[in-house]
């Protein structure tokens, strides 16, 4: 479970992120959506660890990101909108790698090939990570998620870059992943692949949460009903 309370990271003048609230619970996928500039992943990489928030509290599994780090990241994965990966390891070291830092070793053998060849990079396992496209990292970034018992997943932009066989398996994968009980929360510009992914969306701008809930939620909330969740998404984020 992944939960978010009152999330602020301030910037010199500018609040990036002003009192960020909201839980993910087991079984659910998320979607952050918003302009840009909203602060979707600056709240992504405060939950992530990788920023430390100005204030508010942030829980994986009921572990504190900053006060109790390790327990907290044993069950968290990130995929990064720009994949940051070690480009002198091979695409097989690199997985492996990943799969050591979280102990899983054990099952490396069998969940390693099986990810290999799902994103397509069996043929490229022996090959250096920097010689990869920018698709190609993309898919070994997502694959590095799933190669640990991860139960809170966080993917900033999945599918950019990724053709459209990968896009579908990433977005398969997310799916399974929600129906094994894992807590997903996905920030996309992609408001299709959204209304269609996600159970629930939170629509960011200037770093305030203007709204969350269902698409159906989100309708009766703006008078919108049988819209499009870009519809809904453009009026809200429009109000502004």
């Amino acid at each position: 479970m992944l939960e978010v309370s009152g999330l602020v990271k301030q910037y010199k003048k500018i609040r990036a992120v002003d009192d960020l609230t909201f839980t993910i619970r087991p079984g659910e996928i998320v979607g952050l959506l918003g302009p840009n500039g909203a602060g979707k992943t600056t709240a992504m990489r405060c939950i992530g660890g990788i920023l430390k928030p100005t204030a508010g509290n942030i829980r994986i599994n009921g572990f504190d990101v900053e006060t109790q780090q390790a327990q907290a990241k044993a069950g968290l994965a990130f995929v990064p909108e720009v994949p940051s990966l070690y480009e002198l390891l091979t695409v097989d070291e690199h997985l492996r790698f990943i799969a050591m830092c979280f102990s899983s070793l054990d099952t490396y053998e069998q969940r390693g090939a099986e990810l290999l060849d799902r994103y397509h990079l069996s043929e490229k396992k022996n090959e250096l990570v920097a010689t990869l496209s920018k698709g190609m990292k993309q898919k070994l970034a997502v694959a590095c998620a799933f190669i640990h018992n991860s139960n809170v997943i966080l993917f900033d932009e999945p599918l950019i870059g990724i053709d459209p066989a990968g896009a579908h398996q990433v977005k398969s994968e997310i799916q399974l992943a929600r129906d094994n009980g894992c807590s997903i929360l996905v920030s996309t510009h992609l408001l299709d692949t959204a209304e269609r992914l996600c159970d629930r969306v939170i629509i960011m701008a200037r770093g305030k949460k203007l709204a969350e809930g269902t698409l159906a939620e989100l309708r009766t909330q703006t008078g919108m009903e049988g819209d499009s969740l870009e519809d809904v998404f453009l009026k809200l984020t429009d109000e502004t």
